[in-house]
């Protein structure tokens, strides 16, 4: 099975595929990148920031960003990045509440 070619129908849809391939980053631009985020982040560019916290990993803006997802309503989105981040607290209401919907829908079939 090709999953590249799979992958790249959904290629304007913008989702995440998390991967385990780690770009070299050094901590001097890991930090100098999380300061950028965090300057997108605050001037209400959440996708720039959502995209550099991504790439360097940083647990507390991307829990932010889950943070901001879910005042927004969009759950699942919030979820990725709580998962992403990974924060366990935050992502653990919002799989049980989903675990209840699918229980629901399940029942009433």
């Amino acid at each position: 099975m090709d999953f590249k070619k799979i992958f790249e129908k959904h290629d304007d849809e913008n989702i995440f595929i998390k991967t385990t391939a780690k770009f070299p980053i050094d901590s001097a631009q890991k930090a100098a990148l999380n300061r950028k985020g965090n300057i997108f982040f605050n001037s209400g560019d959440i996708e720039a920031a959502r995209r550099i916290f991504l790439t360097t990993g940083y647990s507390d803006g991307l829990s932010r960003i889950g943070d901001y997802y879910n005042s927004k309503g969009q759950t699942l989105d919030a979820l990725r990045m709580y998962w992403v981040a990974p924060d366990k607290k935050k992502a653990e209401p919002i799989i049980i509440k989903l675990s209840e919907i699918i229980q629901d829908l399940l029942n009433n079939d």
